[in-house]
């Protein structure tokens, strides 16, 4: 086997990837503390044409060098927007027909690799804060709690990696 040079991948350039037909799924970050991380969940992003990300509370939002740094130019092709108050951007969206999903640890969670996808659905993922996680004020208004199996000794995984788990999973079960 020979490994493909950027060149021979077939890639969207930034207008391509806005008029593309997007992934229904929408992306909350909400009070996410390291620059990487929002950068790394923008590049997930633009991979699987995410419809948008929101930035809500604390989170950082572009232009910044260490979201960009990660983020390798998605910032510019995948949508977002920045809003204060999750809880009122969730509400919005349920009441638009996305079903809001919290990925957290939490009673009646489902786990992803059970999670039944309807093709026809559009999806709000809701990934919380490096320490604290979603707030149970957010996971009391989504329809329902994601979780990722895990089953080793460590109780988490880092939320680029959770978003990227979880944004393969929902897409991979969309496009089947």
């Amino acid at each position: 086997m020979r490994k493909l040079k950027n060149e021979e991948l077939p890639r969207l350039d930034v207008e391509a990837f806005k008029e593309a037909k997007k992934t229904p799924i929408v992306i909350v970050l909400d009070n996410i503390r390291s620059l990487n991380n929002i950068g790394s969940v923008f590049r997930t992003s633009d991979a699987f044409l995410i419809e948008k990300i929101y930035l809500c509370g604390i989170t950082a939002t572009p232009p910044h060098k260490d979201i960009r740094k990660t983020a390798l130019g998605a910032t510019e092709s995948v949508a977002w927007e920045h809003k204060e108050n999750t809880v009122t951007l969730v509400e919005e969206y349920k009441a638009k027909g996305y079903q809001t999903l919290a990925i957290e640890q939490a009673e009646k969670a489902i786990m992803l690799n059970e999670l039944a996808v309807e093709k026809t659905a559009k999806y709000m993922l809701i990934f919380g804060n490096e320490v604290k996680g979603v707030s149970q004020e957010v996971v009391d208004c989504c329809d329902n709690v994601i979780e990722i199996p895990q089953f080793g000794t460590k109780h988490s995984l880092n939320i680029s990696v959770s978003a990227g788990v979880v944004i393969w999973d929902l897409w991979s079960k969309l496009k089947a």
